[in-house]
């Protein structure tokens, strides 16, 4: 074949316009190709067998532009998928055939390494524990032992108290017994309504001196007996009553008047008479002592006459007999 024929054939075939756009002449029926004599035909299939491989090749219609665009990233992925397939077929051989320098310690070789150890003589023995060592109690049972404990202590300060009253009681009447010659148990000498509340005395303050005094201060030595000076009720008996101290106060009824006579500072624990109580004029009722508002041992005598202060001194003199 000529080199003529085959240009004329390869135009032929690839001619873009004849495969793209038909000619008007062309109908729906396959269109009869123009041959030229003497050329066989570029479809025949024994002619297309026997050409060689090159004109096969440069027959085939090349691939498009878009097809291209279309491979390219299809490609890269692939390389990149047998580019990490590549490093971990050599990567995971090599970590797991990697093994830790130290073995491996469980709790409890860690626990065993730090334990305390406990030694127990040999001489140590187990007890027991029984339900009856222990015992619960109510809120009720708790409160009414609370009560009975504070009832004991109770019980216990006032027996202190009672025989610390018992000792001075004591101290005081040996006092007496050591320091007045006279028998105690007797009344004030005298015959009158109206007695001498202290046998040996020596006068001191009278009424307002040095201010507010309604009595009389009859200085005595700690323990001097002291007397009702008239036949009455006792009204007041106490350990503490106000600035007087150890005090008795006493009500009569004398010459159609009613009089009232008080007798401060005794000693404590002295008093022998108590609140209602019926005296005779001269009756022990106390002891000289100097408690409550008071600096020495006397006492303050005071005497009002309905309701009204007089002067004790006055009163005394013109009625003691």
């Amino acid at each position: 074949m000529s080199a003529e024929v085959t240009e004329d054939l390869l135009s032929e075939e690839f001619d873009p316009l004849a495969s793209k756009t038909p000619s008007a002449e062309t109908s729906v029926a396959r269109r009869t190709r123009r041959r030229t004599p003497g050329v066989p035909s570029a479809t025949s299939g024994s002619d297309f067998a026997a050409r060689p491989k090159s004109a096969r090749a440069a027959h085939r219609k090349p691939s498009s532009p878009r097809t291209q665009r279309r491979t390219g990233p299809l490609r890269s992925l692939v390389v990149l998928s047998m580019v990490g397939g590549l490093i971990a077929t050599v990567a995971l051989p090599a970590y797991g055939a990697w093994r830790p320098t130290a073995d491996g310690v469980t709790l409890q070789q860690v626990a065993a390494d730090d334990a305390q150890s406990l030694l127990v003589s040999s001489g140590a023995t187990s007890t027991e524990l029984a339900r009856e060592s222990y015992s619960a109690t109510t809120p009720e049972e708790i409160q009414k032992k609370k009560d009975e404990e504070a009832a004991a202590a109770a019980a216990a300060a006032a027996a202190a108290a009672a025989a610390e009253a018992a000792a001075a009681r004591a101290r005081v009447s040996a006092s007496v017994a050591s320091s007045v010659p006279v028998d105690v148990s007797l009344v004030s000498p005298g015959s009158g309504q109206v007695r001498w509340p202290l046998l040996n005395f020596t006068l001191g303050r009278g009424l307002w001196d040095s201010g507010y005094h309604q009595g009389v201060d009859l200085l005595a030595s700690g323990g001097e007996p002291i007397y009702a000076a008239a036949a009455g009720v006792v009204r007041v008996s106490q350990e503490s009553f106000g600035g007087y101290g150890v005090a008795v106060t006493i009500d009569h009824v004398i010459g159609g008047q009613a009089v009232d006579t008080l007798y401060g500072h005794m000693t404590y624990g002295s008093r022998q008479v108590s609140a209602g109580q019926y005296v005779e004029a001269g009756q022990l009722i106390g002891l000289v002592g100097s408690t409550g508002s008071s600096t020495a041992n006397h006492l303050h005598f005071e005497v009002h006459i309905n309701g009204g202060v007089v002067d004790p001194w006055a009163w005394l003199q013109a009625n003691a007999g």
